[in-house]
């Protein structure tokens, strides 16, 4: 019944794409030994939602978060991961799905309120 507001379409956009970077940052945590891995990462969010306009997309469906090559130097093995950059990337994703979460609470809330309920 709610789900069609764009408050929530939006949260959970935000907070997919958050789960998607953090897979590959995972990803890339998990190759960080493999002799020639490159490093990837996603796209930010804003182009996410600006192709997903122009393409008619709906937040809730398919979100086609797209992956790219880190621009990193190589270790001698020819792996581009830096333990330290995604740390900070995961640190990234995870604050953006804490603050898609945030939003969607507080939008429940006031939604709550303004229907009289607690």
């Amino acid at each position: 019944m709610f789900d069609g507001l764009d408050i929530f379409q939006l949260a959970t956009a935000r907070a997919r794409h958050a789960a998607a970077r953090q897979a590959v940052v995972a990803q890339n945590i998990a190759n960080a030994d493999t002799p020639g891995y490159r490093a990837r990462d996603v796209t930010d969010f804003a182009d996410t939602l600006r192709r997903l306009e122009v393409q008619g997309g709906d937040p809730r469906g398919d979100l086609g978060i797209r992956t790219f090559d880190v621009d990193a130097p190589a270790s001698p093995n020819g792996n581009t991961v830096s333990l330290e950059l995604e740390m900070v990337r995961g640190v990234e994703a995870q604050r953006d799905h804490d603050r898609a979460i945030r939003v969607y609470d507080s939008a429940l809330n006031i939604l709550r309120s303004s229907l009289g309920r607690r």
